[in-house]
């Protein structure tokens, strides 16, 4: 039965659990935020853009906030009791840490099941839209940046130079544009007293008309076997420039099926269509071999060559030394080239293979590391959980001090293990069981061991027990220095 201990504590948690998450994710949205920031400033992205990129990306984070959060707000909640005396009132009333902390232990499975569900159905499809969209921001060309009095060569081909421009910078004066799209140098030259810079209407283009100006060509002819140069005034003339500009989107379907966008069946699928590609190609690798191995294999060429050998038919001598004895002069040459033909061929097709087969393992291993994450995050939910919990206990500390120091520090080496087991197991230096699951091997020991010092109130993380240690240290030390100079003076 729920007791209204257990709804106390479950309170007491949840309060802090919403909070630090948030707080979390807002950290790492931070992070993401100025890591990409110069790529996405000065491109014309509009705000709606900005705000979907961020909660795509907000999403995929969660796998990183939600550990954080539990592991902070279970020692803050455990840090708050202890420090109110209310853990010492609780056990003084004869109920254990454990049977205190069950509650709280079923609403982290409850958790780690919403986050399970969570990583397999909504996290690859974030990844798909945040990853995609990334994509097309990173790839989107910056809008042009003219200053005034300042050569422009932002667009491929041009060098573009205005006197002035209004406030609104699309009214420019005294324009002077050099083309170098024929790569022979100043060839082509446009200039013009004023101007308006105008986007055509798929944003992809850029106007300049031009008023009251002047084109400047110079050229070679041919017929006449002489430089020419051509100049012609306009009243108007309008210069485009095809830059791509402004955002646009790909296709979607083009990155479905990357590692990050699969679900778990959709993950076991294709790693089991992946070792039958693998194993059928083992099969198909002794036929494509046999044309070049005739040597004892099962081809007609290979037995008969076998039987002749067996019965010695041909003399010893000849396969001890070379089979070239064997073939008479005339043929030696047109032999040789074939046999290194048949090499070069038969090298050709053993590098292909070898090259498919390593390219298949290094997809199988990615493969079994998105699939394996898949089931570490409900785990590190409960992991991080049984850490925090007791560490609370022992430190009796609320807040967000001393809280937020041990929790942080137990996070990075819980996240450094991750990422080290992730990288052995890329590297092929690791089954993906070990690699993947080696934080929670490491760790689950440290948190058993947590929660028996948490029963037996150890006074392991005691600041006051370790500050006595160091000045008793420090007593006997300055004592042993005070006796040897005592001793060296009666020496003397």
């Amino acid at each position: 039965m729920i007791k209204k201990l257990d709804i106390l504590l479950i309170r007491s948690f949840v309060g802090p659990f919403i909070v630090t998450f948030f707080i979390s994710l807002f950290v790492l949205m931070m992070q993401f935020f100025w890591l990409y920031m110069d790529e996405m400033i000065g491109k014309g992205l509009n705000i709606w853009i900005i705000i979907q990129l961020l909660v795509y990306m907000s999403t995929t984070l969660v796998p990183l906030a939600l550990p954080l959060s539990i592991l902070l707000s279970s020692i803050m909640t455990f840090g708050n009791m202890g420090e109110n005396f209310e853990l010492v009132a609780i056990k003084s009333s004869g109920i254990s840490l454990l049977r205190f902390m069950r509650p709280l232990l079923l609403f982290i499975i409850f958790i780690a099941g919403l986050a399970f569900l969570f990583s397999n159905n909504v996290i690859p499809v974030a990844n798909l839209k945040a990853l995609s969209l990334l994509y097309d921001v990173r790839n989107s060309k910056p809008t042009l940046n003219i200053r005034p009095d300042q050569f422009n060569g932002d667009i491929q081909g041009y060098s573009i130079r205005v006197g002035s421009k209004d406030k609104e910078g699309n009214i420019i004066r005294d324009v002077i544009i050099y083309d170098h799209t024929d790569m022979l140098g100043n060839n082509k030259v446009v200039t013009a007293k004023e101007g308006q810079i105008i986007a055509s209407a798929d944003k992809r283009s850029l106007i300049f008309r031009l008023k009251d100006g002047w084109q400047y060509q110079e050229g070679y002819d041919r017929g006449m076997h002489d430089f020419t140069q051509t100049r012609a005034h306009f009243a108007s003339y309008d210069k485009i420039f095809d830059l791509g500009l402004g955002f646009s989107r790909s296709n979607e379907e083009l990155f479905k099926n990357a590692d990050q966008m699969m679900n778990v069946s959709q993950l076991t699928e294709t790693i089991d269509s992946l070792g039958k590609d693998t194993r059928r190609n083992y099969n198909n690798m002794g036929g494509y071999m046999a044309p070049y191995i005739t040597f004892d294999n099962k081809a007609k060429e290979g037995t008969q060559l076998s039987k002749n050998i067996k019965q010695n038919t041909y003399k010893a001598a000849a396969y001890d030394s070379t089979f070239l004895k064997v073939i008479p002069d005339s043929l030696r040459p047109t032999v040789l080239q074939t046999v290194a033909n048949n090499i070069r061929s038969f090298k050709s097709l053993v590098d292909a293979n070898s090259l498919d087969k390593k390219l298949q393992g290094e997809r199988f291993l990615k493969l079994a590391v998105e699939l394996h994450r898949k089931f570490t995050l409900p785990f590190a939910c409960i992991l991080l959980f049984l850490i925090g919990a007791p560490l609370g206990a022992i430190i009796r500390r609320g807040g967000l001090g001393m809280p937020l120091v041990i929790a942080v520090v137990f996070f990075i080496t819980f996240h450094i293990l991750n990422i080290t087991g992730e990288k052995l197991v890329k590297a092929g230096s690791a089954p993906p069981w070990l690699g993947m699951w080696m934080s929670t091997f490491i760790l689950l020991p440290l948190a058993f061991w947590l929660i028996n010092a948490a029963r037996k109130d150890s006074q392991v993380l005691n600041r006051e027990l370790y500050l006595a240690f160091f000045k008793r240290v420090a007593a006997m030390v300055g004592m042993t220095r005070y006796l040897s100079i005592d001793k060296a003076k009666n020496k003397n």
